[in-house]
């Protein structure tokens, strides 16, 4: 069965968080809603949707704040919406990772319309990504392989997945928290220096065979893999 797709609504005014809601049940997603930005980063963060429309003026925390933590770990679609036509706004929120804009009152069909072009496109982006590499190291996500110069490198699950978040995360160094809730899941009961652990499973299988170096340390963060 086809997965259903989510929308995450993060907007203060209850009338048109519910409004929105109503719409998208009819077109067919799911929804979730929040309405402060902390509470709608962390059900971002947590995966479980597939695009975001994230309002600018929110209480804890604002709408460009939630954008540029959430640009650290996730390529989450984000379409922005403000009661302000401001050009400065605007810009702000795309350099600020957002995928479109809009300013309020708005058309829903042009809204519903904007979210199928975002939804679209990075289905495509997804598609391209069923392949990760670096340098001679290739993660085949479609088949659940890696290979490295060609060799097969046989990984258990959590050991693919570690590496499968660090290199669709290059170059961004990932806390062990962050890494923690993605490799093991939200509720994992465990201490983050399990991930230290698999690290290591990681660097025995890859680092010490072919003679590279491939997960960076980055003392007193995380890890990371850097071009």
């Amino acid at each position: 069965m086809e997965k259903e797709t989510t929308i995450l609504i993060v907007e203060d005014e209850e009338k048109i968080a519910r409004f929105l809601e109503l719409e998208l049940r009819h077109e067919g997603y799911q929804v979730l809603k929040a309405n402060g930005g902390r509470s709608g980063l962390a059900l971002a963060e947590s995966g479980g949707a597939d695009l975001m429309v994230l309002d600018v003026m929110l209480p804890e925390m604002n709408g460009f704040e939630v954008l540029r933590r959430l640009r650290k770990t996730s390529k989450l679609p984000v379409i922005m919406l403000t009661a302000r036509d401001e050009v400065m706004d605007k810009v702000a929120g795309l350099d600020g990772g957002a995928d479109d804009y809009m300013t309020k009152p708005f058309a829903i069909e042009e809204l519903l319309a904007r979210i199928r072009l975002a939804l679209k496109k990075r289905g495509a982006e997804l598609q391209k990504e069923d392949m990760l590499t670096y340098g001679e190291l290739g993660m085949d996500l479609a088949r659940h392989e890696v290979r490295y110069a060609g060799e097969p490198v046989s990984l258990t699950p959590r050991e693919f997945e570690l590496l499968r978040v660090l290199l669709a995360n290059k170059n961004i160094v990932l806390s062990r928290d962050v890494l923690l809730e993605k490799v093991c899941g939200y509720d994992y009961p465990g201490e983050t220096n399990v991930i230290d652990v698999y690290v290591r499973y990681l660097r025995s299988k890859l680092d010490d065979v072919y003679h590279v170096k491939l997960i960076q340390t980055v003392r007193g963060v995380g890890y990371c893999i850097r071009e």
